[in-house]
């Protein structure tokens, strides 16, 4: 594989990744937190605002991979009854409007960071300035818009029949179970 391959290859998956890394991180923090308060009566300081920080960035950046992924919950059922055309202006038109609440909540967002908040407002234990903890907002609001476009794009422009993980799953056991021999 090229180095260019595996740059955009890891650009492509930087959410998971970051998601993934959180994951560990806030859940060995959370541990270890536990087995010192068990064991030797102590806890670190920081330990559980800087975990549920994490957390909290973990659960936006989940929002991001699920959108990527178009497995974002949403009545769309009443979809499958439409003609293919129909069906699919409405999920457009649904995803615009999705994408334009986004970029609202991306320019409020932006706005209560780097201009509202005030800027001596810092985390209790660490000191580090809570803005830094908020930014996730707009990234990934923003974030969240471009993956929402970026599928419309592979749906509208190249075809891609996109299913959620959910979906693919289900076909995947519909296979199987068709594949299988009769007893």
């Amino acid at each position: 594989m090229s180095v260019k391959r595996a740059i955009l290859k890891f650009l492509s998956n930087a959410e998971e990744y970051l998601c993934e890394t959180l994951l560990a991180l806030f859940v060995v923090l959370l541990f270890v937190q536990i087995l010192l308060r068990q064991f030797f009566h102590y806890s670190i300081p920081w330990g559980e605002e800087v975990a549920t920080y994490m957390f909290v960035w973990f659960a936006y950046l989940g929002a991001v991979v699920a959108a990527k992924m178009s497995a974002h919950n949403r009545v769309s059922f009443h979809f499958r009854f439409f003609p293919p055309i129909v069906k699919k202006v409405s999920e457009t038109v649904a995803d615009l409007l999705w994408v334009g609440f986004n970029l609202y909540f991306v320019w409020l967002s932006y706005d209560f960071v780097f201009n509202r908040m005030n800027m001596f407002w810092k985390s209790q234990t660490t000191g580090i300035p809570m803005k830094y903890f908020y930014m996730i907002l707009p990234i990934a609001f923003l974030l969240m818009s471009i993956r929402i476009l970026w599928n419309n794009y592979l749906k509208l422009f190249r075809g891609v029949d996109l299913l959620d993980p959910e979906a693919e799953e289900i076909e995947k056991i519909k296979r199987t179970a068709a594949a299988a021999p009769k007893a």
